[in-house]
């Protein structure tokens, strides 16, 4: 199937099977997109939880709305951005490139600098938002990544963060919860959505040209 097959099999699954559980590789390949995912200057100023403790599952389960996908899916992952841009942080992401890269380069250098004037003087809620939104991008990767592996997700914004935040002891981390994303496979029955037509706008209606 291509990319486009997949994402029109997709969709947003309402009830998942508790007793499937998604295979370690399929897993494994859903969290590296994640990590492979585009983030400004490089950062990943998120980190993802794999959660698959059932009594945390019912705990979040009671702060997200009650939805069943919280607790029946295989695992549910939790999209916790930084809470702050610090320069400590700022400093451990560009020291792992030139680790990694095994050499220094200026215009690296003096990218850094520009951040650390920058960054740490905002107030910390916009650097959180920030960061949050780095976290969509990783969001969309593992939507594709989980298409591909013919697994379903539902990326879920409806739930208490601050309640998610105190039932992982997110705080000791310096993060705080963005999305909810449960992976699993759709249940035969009792899903509502599952056979109705995907609806998108039309392209013309969506794209907008400048020539």
């Amino acid at each position: 199937m291509s990319t486009l097959d997949l994402l029109n099999w997709r969709y947003a699954t309402k009830k998942m099977q508790p007793s499937s559980a998604v295979p370690a590789e399929r897993l494994e390949y859903i969290l590296e997109a994640i990590r492979l995912s585009a983030s400004s200057s490089g950062l990943q100023p998120y980190q993802v939880l794999v959660v698959t403790n059932p009594e945390l599952k019912a705990q979040i389960r009671a702060v997200a709305w009650n939805q069943s996908q919280v607790t029946d899916c295989s695992h549910l992952l939790v999209f916790a951005a930084w809470d702050n841009y610090t320069a400590e942080r700022i400093n451990m992401m560009f020291d792992l490139v030139n680790e990694q890269r095994g050499f220094k380069n200026d215009g690296w250098e003096a990218y850094r600098q520009q951040l650390l004037s920058h960054y740490p003087q905002r107030p910390a809620e916009v650097n959180f938002e920030h960061a949050a939104r780095q976290a969509y991008i990783g969001l969309g990767s593992a939507l594709i990544a989980a298409a591909e592996q013919q697994v379903d997700a539902t990326p879920m914004e409806g739930f208490e963060p601050a309640k998610v935040d105190e039932i992982l002891n997110l705080a000791e981390l310096g993060l705080k919860s963005v999305l909810l994303l449960p992976l699993g496979y759709r249940a035969a029955e009792g899903d509502w959505l599952v056979n109705l037509k995907k609806v998108r706008r039309a392209t013309q209606d969506f794209v907008i040209q400048r020539d």
